[in-house]
């Protein structure tokens, strides 16, 4: 054990068997972080219990339900194109719909003179979380016509599905390309009149479309399609983007974009009394939405592998579970007979959980490049309405003044936990509010998850618990496996009050 670890153990009246428990548990970790405890030279008195009778079992977070339990996937930072082939959670796939604007959103007047169009590149801005294998995997990219329009008042959740003609190819979908998300890159800045010049740009995946796809939608449309924004995205619903692996047997990965900042830019040259000009006019991408194909539709619909789909459809609790971002892969847990987890005949009422952490384990060698351990998972309850909610311990929103708590028992978000320990393949939860009104009846269970997040609340300094399709990492980790050294457990620390 660590040197530096300051925990006051107060065995009082222990038999010897509760005394032989103790001193093996303790003898056996390699450092605070072993058993849970603070590791910021926290006092905490009691006595120390391992507790492991815990239910945890995969359940799909379902986006068809009138509450809503997966996120919207329009309006968001970070969309997915996706052609996973996991070696534990099977294929996953995401596509893209997106409409387009005309340049400025207004009316657009075709330039005078001769017009030549150079080429045409649809600018996919990466952002943040990729996920997946960069180094080996050739991706190749699909751009058809949408056939149906996108309305920026409508939120669409990630299960719609959109209709497109897959017999008109926007691109050269036999081109392949490697994710690079963090590599800047060099492109011509055209400046209308002077010389180009060349200069850095923030990482993007640069997609060549044919030419024609500037005369027949802008340089040779009919006026009234460019009369207004409004009239174009009539004429031009939008663009399905669908991304593949160039080999099947590849790993592949989700590409993280910015919609927001993407575009399709037309490089052009203009002729007018024998002078000629370069120019460059954008095209910016309007309302867009993310469809995640759907893993498990019924126990005859799936295309997970049969020891996930065998963990989604068990009644039981689970020696393995799953949690998976895009698809919505969460797990639900509960504590059945913690009302007793002291003796039977114990009055509960006269025991003060000091301190209690859920410690899970991912499942060795899941955490392995290219599908690494995601790097922050959550834990949330539901409440009277069955929609989510923070337990005591996680219960801060964001106000104009910062984080302000709505419970006693809430510290910070980084103390709450949910970050990944790759040292022990770990994650903990402090969850001493949520157990303590568990135990003393505060708190009705309506049902408590371990699921996917994306951080962005984290970085404000509250802690996410909303459903989101901004990540595509997933965990696989030890569940209630009784023989297992490494089954999820609860690390309670308490004090029984005669």
């Amino acid at each position: 054990m660590h040197k530096d670890l300051k925990v006051h153990m107060k065995f009082i009246r222990l038999d010897l068997l509760t005394l032989l428990i103790s001193l093996f548990i303790f003898g056996s970790c390699k450092n605070q972080n072993d058993i849970g405890l603070p590791t910021d030279g926290q006092q905490v008195d009691g006595t120390l219990m391992v507790y492991d009778d815990i239910v945890v079992k995969t359940d799909t977070d379902n986006v068809s339900v009138a509450s809503g339990t997966a996120g919207y996937s329009s309006g968001i930072a970070n969309s997915a194109l996706s052609s996973v082939n996991d070696n534990l959670l099977g294929p996953t796939e995401s596509y893209v719909a997106t409409g387009l604007n005309l340049p400025g959103s207004v009316a657009y007047t075709v330039p005078t003179g001769t017009i030549t169009t150079d080429s045409v590149v649809m600018e996919l801005r990466y952002t943040n979380g990729f996920y997946g294998d960069s180094l080996n995997t050739k991706y190749k990219l699909n751009v058809y016509k949408l056939t149906e329009k996108l309305f920026p008042t409508q939120n669409y959740f990630s299960n719609k599905s959109f209709t497109f003609d897959n017999s008109v190819f926007f691109n050269d979908p036999s081109k392949t390309f490697n994710a690079r998300p963090g590599t800047a890159i060099k492109t011509f800045h055209i400046l209308k009149g002077v010389k180009d010049t060349l200069r850095n740009v923030v990482p993007q995946l640069r997609i060549p479309l044919a030419n024609s796809f500037a005369s027949t939608y802008l340089f040779n449309a009919p006026a009234a399609a460019l009369a207004s924004n409004t009239a174009f995205q009539s004429a031009l619903n939008g663009l399905y983007l669908k991304l593949d692996r160039a080999a099947a047997s590849q790993a592949g990965g989700s590409l993280m974009f910015n919609l927001d900042s993407s575009r399709v830019n037309i490089y052009y040259r203009t002729l007018n009394a024998g002078v000629t000009d370069t120019a460059m006019v954008s095209m910016p991408f309007a309302t867009h939405a993310v469809n995640v194909k759907p893993r498990y539709v019924s126990p005859a619909n799936t295309t997970y592998p049969a020891t996930v789909k065998s963990a989604i459809e068990s009644t039981g609790s689970n020696n393995l579970f799953y949690l998976q971002g895009l698809n919505g892969l969460r797990a639900k847990v509960t504590f059945p007979n913690l009302k007793t987890m002291f003796g039977a005949g114990v009055d509960i009422n006269k025991v003060a959980i000091n301190r209690a952490e859920l410690v899970i384990t991912t499942l060795a060698g899941s955490d392995l490049p290219p599908f690494v351990a995601q790097p922050l998972i959550t834990f949330y309850m539901l409440d009277i309405t069955r929609q989510r909610a923070r337990v005591p311990d996680a219960n801060a929103v964001l106000s104009s003044s910062g984080v302000s708590p709505l419970d006693a028992r809430f510290f910070s978000a980084a103390a709450f936990g949910g970050n990944y320990l790759s040292t022990n393949r770990e994650y903990h939860f402090t969850l001493t509010g949520y157990i303590q009104d568990l135990l003393k009846g505060r708190i009705t269970d309506y049902g408590a998850y371990i699921g996917i997040t994306d951080g962005v609340s984290r970085a404000s300094g509250v802690v996410d618990i909303a459903p989101t399709v901004q990540t595509a990492g997933r965990v696989v980790a030890v569940g209630s496996d009784k023989s297992s050294p490494y089954r999820i457990k609860l690390n309670v620390i308490y004090t029984k009050n005669n």
